[in-house]
Parts: structure tokens; C-alpha cells; sequence
């Protein structure tokens, strides 16, 4: 019976439970695009391009390793850990010695994969895939057969792949310049090859000669992988087994089918773990977020019905009976907008994973993956919420007796129950917690989910205490509103006498405003600090900065060797490992070191930094408790292990790392060892230290603010990515203002018809409720920048010693602007659609 009744409620109520299906089918929609997101991290496949000619792939292990033993009441407890490394661990070429004689095998082809980028301007424009040079020998792996022309055999020879040669208009017989691991080479095309099937559609293959690669490579006695082909009649299955047994006691790692791809695209296997990182801080915060704003539309869907749920308790129902006709209510809704939800939630999806890719955020190979499983979950997330919402929100109404319940739907309640506001001070002394942890916080990835989860959590404490919070803003605009005429007036006592509906918009709006500024504040403030420390830490009178792939030493080698100049400092960075924990570090020249570069050293010294030498952040010195004269053992990028000696701490982490080494220790070990920047230290004039390196194509002398302006812009691209994960959020909570306040104005049409009645016209009554969206407006914005500004401080305390956020005026305003016209357009349409009808015939209609 009572589902009959919720049916047939749902049916005549349209309107009344339209705010809480909108509310419902946008969380579920977020929910099912982090989802998508969540699985492709967890399951997307990285099909192999290269290698598709050769079933079994050994390579170096990309993962450093952890072991623990724990002897707890006479029980040992082994815990094993890995975390990959940031570059490609090299594979020593003397396992395919071992292979060779391994039955089953046919063949073994060593391959050479290193940096390789055009430079000619036919090719400049062509920056969709990524180049990468091999040598001929491993064109098998796909394999590559020449189209025209001949295999490159002397070092300036060249083979380029078919795709390439049509869209830079190349051929045989044309010169080609490429910038490698070394100084730019011009090389002579000596032939084009394609894939026996189809072209490669994410890379661009360059085939040298094998000497020249292994030269380009820079990895000497060292290969990048080694593609097994079977012997005939062998079996994929077999052959892996073979290999494996042959391989026991070393770390190679032996892969077959999609296994092969994580090897192949290293980028794409590390993006893995970005994306489930990404794609679950994303879907918390978004449940956070819906949790919030769905309870707080069915609280004002309830309370607008409270009248007939009164009646309902006066002619004998039970609590319990109210709850589940609520409960059922919320569940037919909440299926209705989750099956909807979730269904636009598939494309939404596509089009964040989309934008992820175009933003280098995630690499194309890494394909997207769907499945039923976000969908199911954003359902029952939907329906889960939406009832758990209205249960809540029932809960005054089906225990109070009947007669409390017909008096409050008449006169309204007096006060908030005690419950509560203790729940509120409860919810408000955990945000104040966690905004002092953020205050102690001091690395990204741990200051970054507390940061939006404080905003929520304070703003949840704003959602419960909202009545109280509202009552003493308006105690406080009072003067004002009685100075603005009648309809201020009218306007303060409705914020007074129903202070409950005026809090359901206030809370949207606060968490609205708090959500945007922390979201548009958070990366300045960060990259702002570290600008600040690099500016301040740079000597240097000019910077070598490349287009390309980064500043060949041979340039830097070439203005160090020029008179005027005292001091040329190359800067490779890279990630480094202690133990299992990640480090952004960097390389520099150590010659004449001080004379460029002054990271603000608060122990130790930087005289005699060598090769055995490591300065360290004040941050790593305090994590990993080191002092000058410590020793450190540490994992470089490609896997090698390390250790040395720590000559000095230094304050200026943010803007150069938290571990520095020598330039020639971390050259070789990284994918890239072409300089980042190199910084001059030189009397000689800008034009007369471009001509010295103009032999080096894309190296150009940048003054160090020039050179700055370029640091920024790269951090502002890294920032676009954090705007777009939250975006969709901000979107949610945004849609949410609207539904609230246009829930809010819809119910008041008697009301308004009153007030026509006693006289009151009907601009009057506009102005009303214009003055109502201002004052609604002014409270939520005030508290949501008073809640931004309180967890910015916070984060700019821990992540940069300073409790002085970086705060874009204009950024500010417009967020507040955006907040106002949503305000002002969800209170004005559905207030005019209100004042259409008659006032006698609304006011004397039934309820």
C-alpha cells in the first residue's frame, strides 16, 4: 500500500521532486565519469605498436623494491612492496647471450629505443606522436620493411618510417637534422620503411645505423629490451616458460601479449597509476560533494511538504510508516535518476579522458575502458544516497507527535534541535582539525585530498548549523535591509521567520564559492612560492633554454670555453627514490656552481660538490633525518642505486628540488640527459652569446625573467589539468545553487499571492526576492571565501612556510559574479513564473 502511495505521490508531485531527480542524476553522472576513469587506470590495455612481431619481450624490472620481516608472538610476517621508477631501466645486452642457446628460441633482436626529435621546419609541426630512434637491426621487432632505398649503414645514414615521410614530405636523398642525446646531427635519408600491417598510430620511428644508435643511446653494453621470436612449431606459451627458466636469478622480466605494451610505453604504465590516483580523489570528492548537496534537497523537498506530512501523523499514521513512504519516495527517484545518471555519465566520461589526453595528462596509448561496473556503482551510490537522504530528513517529522507536527507546519519551528548543533560543532571542530594538520602538511600529494575535503567537511558544518548561521547574519543586516525600503524589509523578515529554506541556498552558495577559490588558489600558490625561490636563487646573468627537447651539453661546453664567460651550469632533472618514497631532484654542473646558483644553504657547505655529493632540501633533511657528513642511499631514475655523501641542506626546495647531485652522475641515468636550462654567469651581451651557440638549432639565450615567464607558463599547463578534474565538480555544485534556489522561490507561490492581495505590486514583490538572492548571496560568498581563505592559509603554511596564499583578484571576482548571476537568474525566472497566475484564485485554491 504504501508504495502504491509513494507512486502515485511521485506522480502528482512531479515539480516538488524534480530538484531532488536533478540532484540525483548529475551526482550519478559524476559518479559513473570518475568511475570510467578509475577503471581505465585499473584495467585500460596498452596494446603494443613496436613490438607486435615478437611474442615474448625481456626487459629490466621498472619497479623498485621493498622487504620487510616482522616478528610479532612468535609469527614472522613478510611484506613485500614495489613502486616504479620515473626513467627506463637499461637491460645488460649479455642475457641475450643466455637466450640463444634456450630451445625454443629462433631469434633474439636487441632494441635500442632513445630520444630522437626533427628539427627541420618541414617537420616542426608534427608533434601528435612521439619520435623515438632505433637501430635498423630491431625494425624485425614489428617489423619495418623498406619501402624504397636502402638500410642505413654509415653513421650520417638514415631510415625513416612511411607515415612520417609523407606528412613532412620527405624522401630519399633529402637531408634530415636530428636532435638526440648528443648535439645535433644532419643525416642523409637513405631509405623509407612502413609496418607490415598498418602504420603505428602513436609514434614515429627514426632507424640509424647500429653504431650510430648505440651511440645516440649512450648506454653502452646495455640494451632497452630484447624481443624473442620462437623457433618453428614453438608455442607463445612454451617459448615464455622457456625463457623464464632461462632467465632465474636475474631481474629481467619476461612479458607476452598486453603484457608487452607497459613495456613498450612507459608513460602509459606510469599514467596508470595517475589515473586511479586521479580518477579516486575525483570520485570521493564528487561523493562528498553529491552526499552534501542531495541531503540538503530532500531537507527543503521535505520541509516544503511538511503540511501534508503532518496531516499524515494527525490521521493515524505511524513514524514508521512516514519513513517508508519517504524512504520509497526517495527510492523511485533516486532509480529514475541514477539509470539516467549513469547512462550520461559513459560520454561525459569519454570527453574527460578526452581532454586528459590532450592536455598530456594521460598518453593516448593507454586505452579507455568500459564496463557495467561504474554504472552499478553510481546506481546504488544513487539510490543509497537518496534514501539514506531521506531518512535524514525525516526524522523530525516522524517522531514529533501529531499535534507538535500540524502546529510547526503552520507557524514553523522555533529553533534547531539540540542533536543537531551538537552534530554541526561536532562536523565544525573536525574541519578545524583538519585544517591545522594541512597547516603541517608539507608535501603535494599528502596536502592536496585534505585540502577539498576540508572545504567539505567546513561546509557540511555550515549545511547543519545553516539556520543559526543565517539568523545572525541577518541580526547583522538588518540596518541595511530596513534602509532599502519595503521590500528590504520583507526581505529580513523571511531571512528571520524562515531562516531553514533561506540556509538550503545559502549552503550550495558557500560550498560553491569555497570549492572554486581553493580550486583557482591552491596551484599559484604553490607555483608562485617556487617562482619566488628560483627567482631569488638564480645568479646567473642569462639562461640557455631549448624548443626542442632540452640543451645539448655541447652547447653548454661551447660558452664555457668562450672568453667573458665565468660559469655555464646545466640543470637535468629527474625523480629519484629513497627507499620507496619519490623525490624530484636535479643535476647540475658542479664547476663553478656558487657562481649561478644559490639554493640558500642552512648547513653545510656547497665548496668541493662533486660527484659523490648530494645537497637535500630542508624537507628531505627532516623526513629522512639527514645532516651534512650523512650518508644516503638512494635509487637514481633508471633503477641504479647510489650512494652518497649529503655536503649541505638548503631552504629553497620548492624551487629546485629536494635532492641535488652532479650533472654527470644523473645524465647517465636518465631517459632525457639533455639540460632543462643551463645557467650563464657572463659579462658578454645577450646577441653576443646567441651567436655562439647558433649552430645549436632551438637554443635560445633568455634573460632569467624570460626564462621565468616560460617556468610559469608550463606550470600553468600542469594547473589546466587540476581545473578540469574539479571542473565537472564545481559544475555539479554550481547546478546545485540553481535547483535550491529555484526550489526554494517555486513553493513560495502562495506566499507572493498573499502578499499581491495585502496590497503589495508585483515589482514590489520582485525586489523582495531580488533583495533576498543579494542577502542570500552575501552570506553564502562570505562564508565560502572565509572557508577558502581558511585552508589556503593552512596549505600555503605547510607547503611554503608563509601563511600568505596567492589570491587573483580578478579570478575572485568573477567567481563571485558567477556565483550572483546564478543566484539573481534562479531566484528571478522561477519568481515571475510564480507572480503569473491570479492572486485570488492561487490564495483561494486548495493546498
Amino acid at each position: 500500500m504504501m508504495l502504491r502511495y509513494a507512486l502515485q505521490t511521485v506522480r502528482d508531485r512531479k515539480g516538488g521532486f524534480l530538484g531532488a531527480f536533478l540532484a540525483l542524476m548529475c551526482a550519478a553522472a559524476l559518479i559513473t565519469a570518475c568511475g570510467t576513469l578509475l577503471e581505465t587506470g585499473l584495467r585500460g590495455t596498452i596494446r603494443t605498436e613496436r613490438y607486435a612481431a615478437a611474442p615474448v619481450i625481456v626487459s629490466a624490472d621498472q619497479n623498485v623494491h621493498q622487504t620487510t620481516v616482522k616478528h610479532k608472538k612468535g609469527k614472522t610476517k613478510v611484506k613485500h612492496k614495489a613502486k616504479p621508477i620515473a626513467e627506463r631501466a637499461w637491460l645488460a645486452d649479455g642475457i641475450a647471450h643466455k637466450l640463444k642457446g634456450v630451445p625454443g628460441v629462433g631469434r633474439v633482436v636487441p632494441e635500442l629505443t632513445f630520444l630522437a626529435a626533427p628539427l627541420t621546419p618541414a617537420a616542426a609541426d608534427l608533434t601528435d606522436k612521439t619520435v623515438y630512434g632505433h637501430a635498423w637491426q630491431s625494425a624485425a621487432l614489428t617489423p619495418f620493411l623498406l619501402d624504397e632505398g636502402k638500410a642505413p649503414r654509415a653513421a650520417a645514414d638514415l631510415v625513416i618510417d612511411r607515415d612520417f615521410a609523407e606528412r613532412a614530405h620527405l624522401k630519399t636523398g633529402d637531408r634530415l637534422t636530428v636532435q638526440s642525446t648528443q648535439a645535433p646531427r644532419t643525416y642523409r635519408i637513405t631509405g623509407v620503411a612502413a609496418p607490415a600491417e598498418a602504420a603505428l598510430p602513436h609514434q614515429t620511428s627514426l632507424f640509424f645505423s647500429t653504431g650510430e644508435a648505440e651511440r645516440l643511446a649512450a648506454h653502452p653494453g646495455q640494451v632497452t629490451t630484447l624481443g624473442v621470436v620462437p623457433a618453428k612449431g614453438v608455442g607463445t606459451g612454451d617459448l615464455k616458460q622457456a625463457v623464464a627458466d632461462a632467465l632465474v636469478g636475474t631481474k629481467a622480466q619476461v612479458s607476452t601479449g598486453d603484457e608487452r605494451g607497459p613495456v613498450e610505453f612507459l608513460d602509459a604504465a606510469g599514467a596508470r597509476v595517475k589515473l586511479v590516483s586521479m580518477g579516486g580523489a575525483m570520485g570521493g570528492t564528487s561523493l562528498l560533494v553529491a552526499i552534501l548537496v542531495v541531503v540538503g534537497t530532500f531537507a527543503l523537498s521535505v520541509q516544503q511538504r511538511h503540511r501534508e506530512l503532518a496531516l499524515l501523523r494527525a490521521i493515524a499514521a505511524t513514524p514508521k510508516q512516514i519513513r517508508g513512504l519517504l524512504g520509497r519516495e526517495a527510492l523511485i527517484v533516486g532509480a529514475a535518476a541514477g539509470i539516467v545518471g549513469s547512462l550520461a555519465g559513459i560520454p561525459l566520461g569519454g570527453w574527460l579522458h578526452g581532454k586528459f589526453v590532450d592536455l598530456g595528462a594521460v598518453p593516448a596509448t593507454l586505452e579507455r575502458t568500459v564496463s557495467i561496473f561504474p554504472l552499478l556503482a553510481a546506481v546504488g551510490t544513487t539510490l543509497l544516497g537518496a534514501w539514506a537522504a531521506a531518512r535524514i530528513s525525516a526524522r523530525r517529522i516522524a517522531r514529533i507527535r501529531p499535534a507538535e507536527a500540524l502546529a510547526e507546519a503552520s507557524v514553523g519551528r522555533a529553533g534547531l534541535p539540540l542533536s543537531r548543533i551538537v552534530a554541526g560543532l561536532v562536523v565544525l571542530a573536525g574541519g578545524v582539525v583538519l585544517v591545522a594538520v594541512l597547516s603541517v602538511l608539507r608535501t603535494e600529494p599528502a596536502s592536496t585530498p585534505v585540502t577539498f575535503l576540508a572545504v567539505v567537511v567546513l561546509s557540511s558544518a555550515v549545511a547543519l548549523l545553516g539556520p543559526l548561521v543565517v539568523r545572525a547574519a541577518a541580526a547583522v543586516l538588518r540596518g541595511p535591509l530596513r534602509l532599502s525600503g519595503p521590500g528590504g524589509r520583507l526581505a529580513h523578515a523571511n531571512l528571520r521567520g524562515n531562516a531553514a529554506r533561506m540556509a538550503a541556498a545559502v549552503t550550495p552558495l558557500a560550498l560553491l564559492t569555497g570549492m572554486t577559490c581553493t580550486v583557482l588558489f591552491v596551484q599559484p600558490t604553490l607555483g608562485d612560492a617556487a617562482r619566488a625561490q628560483a627567482r631569488e636563487g638564480i645568479r646567473a646573468d642569462w639562461v640557455l633554454a631549448a624548443q626542442g627537447p632540452g640543451v645539448p651539453a655541447q652547447a653548454a661546453r661551447k660558452l664555457r670555453t668562450t672568453e667573458g664567460v665565468d660559469a655555464a651550469t646545466e640543470v637535468v632533472r629527474t625523480t629519484v627514490r629513497v627507499g620507496l618514497d619519490k623525490y624530484p631532484a636535479q643535476g647540475v654542473t658542479t664547476a663553478g656552481l656558487t657562481r649561478t646558483w644559490d639554493p640558500d644553504v642552512t648547513a653545510g657547505s656547497l665548496k668541493g660538490f662533486g660527484k659523490a655529493d648530494v645537497a637535500v632540501s630542508e624537507l628531505a633533511a627532516d623526513q629522512l633525518n639527514l645532516k651534512p657528513g650523512s650518508t644516503l642511499k638512494l635509487t637514481l631514475g633508471d633503477g641504479t642505486k647510489t650512494t652518497l655523501k649529503v655536503s649541505a641542506v638548503y631552504a629553497r626546495g620548492l624551487g629546485f628540488g629536494d635532492l641535488t647531485m652532479a650533472h654527470d652522475l644523473v645524465a647517465r641515468h636518465v631517459d632525457n640527459p639533455l639540460a632543462a636550462t643551463v645557467l650563464i654567469k657572463s659579462d658578454r651581451t645577450q646577441g653576443e652569446l646567441a651567436a655562439g651557440v647558433e649552430k645549436f638549432p632551438g637554443v635560445r639565450v633568455l634573460a632569467p625573467a624570460a626564462a621565468d615567464r616560460l617556468q610559469a607558463e608550463s606550470r600553468q599547463a600542469n594547473a589546466e589539468v587540476n581545473y578540469l578534474a574539479m571542473g565537472l565538480i564545481l559544475a555539479f555544485t554550481a547546478i546545485a545553487v540553481v535547483n535550491t534556489l529555484a526550489m526554494s522561490v517555486s513553493e513560495r507561490i502562495r506566499e507572493f499571492a498573499m502578499l499581491r492581495l495585502a496590497g503589495a505590486s508585483r515589482r514590489q514583490v520582485l525586489g523582495m526576492l531580488r533583495t533576498e538572492a543579494l542577502s542570500v548571496l552575501l552570506i553564502g560568498t562570505v562564508i565560502g571565501s572565509g572557508v577558502a581563505l581558511a585552508v589556503l592559509t593552512a596549505f600555503s603554511v605547510g607547503m611554503t612556510g608563509s601563511a600568505a596564499p596567492s589570491v587573483i583578484p580578478l579570478a575572485y571576482v568573477s567567481v563571485v559574479a558567477v556565483a550572483a548571476l546564478l543566484a539573481l537568474t534562479a531566484t528571478a525566472l522561477p519568481g515571475r513564473a510564480a507572480l503569473k497566475p491570479r492572486p485570488v484564485t492561487v490564495a483561494t485554491a486548495k493546498e
